[in-house]
């Protein structure tokens, strides 16, 4: 990693501190927040009451976060909320309204299976934007935009596309018809369609070509409808005729649910790249900077996403099963070697593209069983040297392939891309 800009990670006493993540890891123009679950930092303890209350706290950690590092909550960009039990999202919406004033940053929601702390009843993380960059880096006086089009469904607790700097994040976006407000007609197929064509006007509506995305999420209900999912998903990529003749599909991450907002099926966000930077900054060519996106054989590649997308000063790295490239099957073992498998792929990607594991601000592990955590972070530890990343751990229904494990990363990028010939 280039010397010209460093990642900074910092705890603060004001929130939890965990011994498997850092609270907040900076780099260039963004910070990722590790996942806050309900617990008051003075006792340890969840806090006493219901969802409501769970939230609060959930909030009020990422606050005393934000704040520690000279940040503000109209910071945050983008928040992602995990809930137990999916019927809870009116009462955390109630009280997360409390906490942005004057915008609402992008947002994904979904119920997963458990959580990391039994009683826990949410769990909330974020990405802030950082527009003094992070030393050595000397200040940018970047802007948020944040935007909303009428072409896709708009929501009272979110925001359609925030971009800061070189990168939008997209709300995840439902299968919802925005002329009407309801739910398309038809199965997972047209749900997904949907989803995407909610992403492309979106896009479409800030100038964005769709190839500009480098990372999609998709949450399912039933994890046995992926098929169907990648069956439309190849209609949208690769969407233009440069992407179509390299093969380029983004990085991609797959989540299989307990349960979606309005009770979708599926539910899709993104994360975008956004050349021309942000005003006030100085309009760029867009092709000044470019998608750089790699694949190694060292690590199983899949034709739905390219294991690596780099942009600007990050790397995003597609979910990694714990498969042994080698011979594309699962790893012997329990939960342990798993997790060893899916750090080793992501350490041999990493390694392809001339990073280090330290060079990780943000892990998101899944694991089939939560009590398999603690077997997943004996294993964890030993594949940092230094401060650890950002985390976000969720239980989660089902893993493909039928794995009890699978990990996915973002990587900071110090040197950039290389601009475009």
């Amino acid at each position: 990693m280039s010397g010209d800009i460093i990642k900074v990670s910092r705890n603060t006493e004001n929130a939890p501190i965990s011994p498997v993540s850092t609270q907040t890891v900076a780099f260039s123009h963004y910070n990722n927040i590790s996942a806050q679950l309900p617990v008051d930092p003075r006792t340890g303890d969840i806090v006493a009451g219901g969802v409501k209350e769970q939230a609060t706290q959930c909030l009020a950690n990422i606050k005393a976060i934000v704040e520690s590092i000279d940040h503000v909550m109209e910071d945050v960009v983008k928040i992602n909320v995990f809930l137990k039990n999916i019927a809870d999202v009116e009462a955390v919406d109630e009280v997360y309204a409390t906490f942005f004033k004057n915008y609402f940053p992008t947002r994904t929601t979904l119920a997963v299976a458990a959580l990391p702390l039994d009683g826990a009843l949410v769990q909330i993380d974020a990405i802030i934007s950082n527009g003094e960059g992070t030393p050595s880096q000397a200040p940018c006086d970047l802007v948020k935009v944040a935007k909303n089009t009428e072409n896709a469904p708009m929501s009272p607790v979110s925001t359609q596309t925030v971009a800061f700097s070189h990168y939008n994040n997209i709300s995840a976006q439902l299968p919802i018809d925005p002329k009407t407000g309801a739910m398309v007609a038809g199965g997972v197929k047209e749900q997904t369609a949907q989803c995407l064509r909610n992403i492309k006007n979106i896009l479409e509506s800030i100038d964005v070509p769709f190839d500009d995305i480098v990372k999609i999420n998709v949450f399912l209900k039933n994890a046995a409808d992926i098929d169907a999912v990648n069956e439309v998903y190849t209609t949208f990529f690769p969407d233009s005729a440069i992407a179509r003749t390299v093969g380029y599909v983004p990085a991609r991450s797959t989540v299989a649910t307990s349960g979606l907002p309005m009770d979708a099926l599926v539910q899709i966000d993104a994360v975008v790249s956004h050349g021309d930077g942000t005003p006030p900054q100085e309009v760029e060519d867009r092709h000044g900077i470019v998608i750089k996106a790699n694949n190694t054989d060292n690590a199983p590649k899949s034709p739905f996403y390219t294991q690596t997308v780099a942009f600007s000063h990050y790397n995003h790295i597609a979910a990694q099963l714990p498969v042994d490239p080698k011979t594309s099957k699962l790893v012997d073992g329990g939960a342990k070697e798993q997790a060893g498998q899916c750090l080793n792929n992501i350490k041999a990607i990493v390694e392809s593209i001339g990073h280090v594991m330290d060079d990780v601000v943000k892990i998101n592990v899944q694991v089939k069983n939560i009590a398999d955590v603690e077997a997943v972070n004996e294993i964890y530890t030993t594949f940092f040297k230094r401060d650890l990343p950002a985390r976000t751990t969720i239980g989660v229904a089902a893993i493909p392939m039928d794995a009890l494990v699978q990990i996915d990363a973002v990587i900071s990028n110090g040197e950039g891309t290389p601009p475009q010939a």
